[in-house]
């Protein structure tokens, strides 16, 4: 079934903190706060616009929604539920907060309400980079908060950050396996991206802080992915949502607009070298999905261009009867 999100911004909304790298009115590309009557009208436009036969979500992302005032979190609540009795909102309601904001009485009210998917803002597991980052919470919070949401029976998401202040691509990749450990139903990874009236566009400024490029992202976060997917959780966002005010205040770090995709390919990249690097050097035609086409050829035929200079030039070509992320290798050197 197809999923169909209702996405409701409540930007910095309950934070008790303003963390290293957050200006979430940039992010989100919403400065004020929504009302109940925003809410029900984000759901009567879906509901003309058509949902049937998906699974359809509120999602209230942006803030930290079980730290905002109890009596403006529950009007947001309250204004779903005619929506939820109905059955528009087949997949109820899906929340974002932090690991310090969770506690069997916000569980128990949460469940009431009909929510199903608690993400966390975890964004790293490594007690310094937690600390120097201005997160204000500890490892050991994150991992509580998590058993916690799973023993109530929600959806737990996990959010990740790579390339921030203070860590290494080996702290990323514990943080990776960590969250491996907690057993998420879902994994947003979003490479750190250094923004206008930040902490770290200060550091930045001062250059104190350089955060990793696209091309370094790329090769970590292509790892980090092929870690989750090998254990079987799934990674529903890798990078940042174009949004005209990220580019507006961008100074520095991984943003790229297609920047999954380019850790696809580099996984293809990975994998195809890896069957080649036995084989005899030569030509070879490599059959993928035609959905993965662009993928396994890489950005400006990045992919095929470092095969070349290992000795094996491929052309790529598409055939529906190979699965998506799969591909073949033949070997077609007196054909070319």
């Amino acid at each position: 079934m197809k999923h169909a999100n209702i996405a409701v911004f409540v930007p910095h909304s309950g934070c008790p903190q303003q963390c290293s790298f957050c200006n979430q009115k940039t992010i989100s590309g919403h400065a004020t706060q929504p009302t109940a009557e925003d809410v029900k009208k984000a759901c009567e436009t879906a509901m003309v616009q058509g949902c049937e036969g998906r699974f359809v979500q509120l999602a209230f992302f942006g803030g930290s929604f079980t730290a905002i005032d109890k009596s403006y979190m529950l009007s947001l609540l309250e204004a779903a539920q005619p929506y939820i009795k109905s059955s528009f909102l087949n997949g109820g309601i899906r929340i974002s907060t932090r690991p310090d904001f969770i506690d069997d009485e916000i569980l128990t009210l949460l469940q009431k309400y009909g929510v199903r998917a608690i993400e966390l803002g975890a964004q790293s597991t490594d007690e310094k980079v937690l600390s120097i980052n201005k997160r204000g919470h500890t490892a050991a919070e994150i991992f509580a908060a998590a058993k916690k949401i799973k023993e109530f029976g929600f959806e737990l998401g996990l959010q990740m950050m790579t390339g921030l202040y203070g860590s290494t691509p080996e702290k990323d990749k514990k943080t990776a396996e960590d969250f491996i450990f907690m057993q998420p139903d879902t994994v947003r990874i979003y490479p750190t991206v250094v923004l206008k009236n930040t902490l770290l566009g200060e550091l930045f400024e001062k250059g104190e802080y350089n955060p990793p490029d696209v091309e370094s992202t790329v090769e970590l976060c292509a790892e980090i992915l092929q870690m989750f997917e090998s254990s079987g959780i799934k990674v529903i966002r890798l990078g940042l949502h174009a949004q005209d005010g990220v580019e507006q205040d961008f100074l520095a770090g991984a943003y790229h607009p297609a920047l999954r995709e380019l850790c696809e390919g580099e996984q293809f990249y990975r994998r195809i070298l890896e069957k080649l690097k036995d084989k005899p050097e030569g030509s070879y035609e490599i059959s993928v999905n035609k959905k993965d086409i662009s993928r396994a050829t890489g950005q400006k035929k990045k992919n095929l261009l470092r095969l070349k200079s290992q000795g094996y030039t491929c052309k790529v070509s598409g055939d529906d009867s190979i699965q998506l992320h799969e591909f073949t290798l033949r070997n077609v050197t007196e054909c070319f």
